[in-house]
C-alpha cells in the first residue's frame, strides 16, 4: 500500500455568490489543473438567515456537473421548464448541466436558522459537454453508511467503498465522494483510486493527514481510550488538504474526532475555457455559449428536462 503524502493545505476563504450569499470557498476560479476534474468547492454553512436567504436566483450552467450536499436546512431548486425539488438534511443533488440549463437554488434554514452544506463543481469531458441535462436527487435515507469496528463512519455518496455503493451513478470522472467521521484518537487508513486526483475537506473536529502513519510532535493535553495523543500539523474546520499520488490516505483524528469530505476523481487532462458557470474546452465554444444566452437559444434539450 502506497500512502498519499499531503501536497498542500489551505484554508477556505470568505466569498459572496448568488444574490448575496456569504460562504467560504475552498478552491475555485484558479488553475483548473490543480484539482482536475473538480473545478470549485464552496462551503455554505451559516447560522444567520440574513447571510443566505437571498439565495441563488436564476442562472445558467453548461459543460459541468454541480453536486450539492445538504447537512442542515433545506434547498429548494427549480428550473426554467417547471421542474422542482427540495433537498433536506443529509440529501444530495448531482446535476449534470450538459448542454445547458437555467435554474435557481433557494436555501432556507432549520428552526435554529442553520443552513449548512457544500457545493462541488465537476468538469465534463469534451465528449459530454453537450449531453442532455440530468438531475439525480438523493434523499438522506438512501445514502448508505458503513460503520467500522473502531467507530469510523462513512456515508458513501458516490463510488464504491467498504462494500457499499453510493446511489449516484453514470458520472464521467468515476468519482468517489465520501462523508467520513473518525472518532477521537483513532488513526485510519482509507483506500483511494491510485489514478485519481484526491482531496479532503475538514468541516468538524481536527486531525492530521500529514505523517499520520507515525504521528509525532505537538502534544495534545488530553487522553482518549487510555492513550495520550501526539500529532503534528493538526488541522481543523474549513481546511482543504490536497494529496499527492498513492492508493490510500491516512488520517489521525484529534481530541474531538474529525469529520471531512473525501473526494477523488480521474483527471480529464483537457483544456478549460471558463466563464463563471459555463465551462467549455475552447474560447470559441465559450463565446458561442454567451451568444446563445443573449439570443435565447441556450437551452438545447428541453425534452430531457
Amino acid at each position: 500500500m502506497s500512502f498519499r503524502a499531503v501536497k498542500t493545505e489551505s484554508r477556505a476563504q470568505p466569498a459572496m455568490e448568488g444574490a448575496g450569499v456569504h460562504l467560504h470557498r475552498a478552491f475555485g476560479f484558479g488553475d483548473p489543473s490543480e484539482a482536475d476534474p473538480f473545478l470549485l468547492l464552496d462551503d455554505f454553512r451559516n447560522d444567520d438567515p440574513a447571510a443566505y436567504k437571498a439565495g441563488f436566483p436564476w442562472h445558467p450552467h453548461r459543460g459541468i456537473e454541480t453536486i450539492t450536499y445538504v447537512l442542515e436546512g433545506e434547498v429548494e431548486h427549480s428550473d426554467s421548464l417547471g421542474n422542482k425539488g427540495l433537498l433536506g438534511p443529509g440529501s444530495v443533488q448531482w446535476m449534470t448541466a450538459g448542454s445547458g440549463i437555467m435554474h435557481q437554488e433557494m436555501p432556507r434554514g432549520n428552526a435554529k436558522g442553520q443552513m449548512h452544506g457544500f457545493q462541488l463543481w465537476a468538469n465534463l469531458p469534451s465528449s459530454l459537454k453537450m449531453t442532455s441535462p440530468r438531475y439525480q436527487d438523493i434523499q438522506g435515507g438512501d445514502i448508505p453508511e458503513v460503520i467500522d469496528d473502531d467507530g469510523t463512519r462513512v456515508r458513501v455518496i458516490v463510488g464504491a467503498f467498504w462494500g457499499k455503493k453510493g446511489p449516484v451513478d453514470g458520472i464521467a470522472a468515476e468519482p468517489m465522494y465520501l462523508d467520513v467521521s473518525v472518532p477521537p484518537g483513532v488513526r485510519k487508513t482509507l483506500p483511494v483510486d491510485t489514478y485519481a486526483s484526491a482531496f479532503a475537506y475538514i468541516f468538524a473536529g481536527s486531525g492530521t493527514f500529514r505523517d499520520a502513519s507515525a504521528p509525532v510532535g505537538v502534544k495534545v493535553e488530553k487522553e482518549y481510550q487510555g492513550q495520550e495523543l501526539n500529532v503534528r500539523d493538526l488541522s481543523g474546520n474549513r481546511t482543504l488538504v490536497r494529496f499527492d499520488t498513492g492508493d490510500a490516505v491516512t488520517v489521525q483524528a484529534g481530541p474531538e474526532g474529525i469529520r471531512f469530505l473525501l473526494v477523488s476523481g480521474r483527471p480529464l487532462k483537457e483544456p478549460v475555457a471558463w466563464h463563471g458557470p459555463i465551462v467549455m474546452n475552447t474560447r470559441e465554444e465559450l463565446v458561442q455559449a454567451v451568444r446563445e444566452l443573449q439570443s435565447g437559444t441556450f437551452i438545447k434539450d428541453r425534452a430531457a428536462l
